[in-house]
């Protein structure tokens, strides 16, 4: 269970990475769209894992590595928004969202 100091750290990186991916992605990702769909913070602040749908002429595997050789870049601009927020800025964790593929599957199999 998420304590209030979670919720709102969880808010505000979900915030701030989405704008951040959106301002990236013409530069970084090859005009490719990320969302940030959701975001689990660490109870010690640390960590956040986030989890991306990623939409694009790009492999999705491939997307991911160019994400993480970027990281730096995005952990410093998200540092740079929410320095006077938290004392520590979490390490970034990145995962593929796969849930929007699964419901497509499921609504295939259904009609079919």
């Amino acid at each position: 269970m998420e304590n209030t100091r979670q919720q709102k750290v969880t808010r505000l990186i979900q915030k701030d990475l989405g704008e951040i991916f959106q301002s990236l992605s013409r530069d970084l990702f090859s005009g490719n769209l990320i969302t940030v769909t959701k975001v689990v913070v660490a109870p010690d602040l640390t960590l956040a894992r986030v989890h991306l749908s990623l939409f694009g002429k790009t492999e999705k595997a491939d997307l991911l590595k160019d994400i993480y050789t970027h990281k730096k870049a995005i952990r410093l601009q998200l540092g740079n928004r929410i320095h006077n927020q938290v004392r520590q800025i979490p390490d970034l964790e990145f995962y593929i969202d796969d849930s929007l593929d699964y419901i497509e599957n499921i609504e295939n199999l259904l009609k079919g």
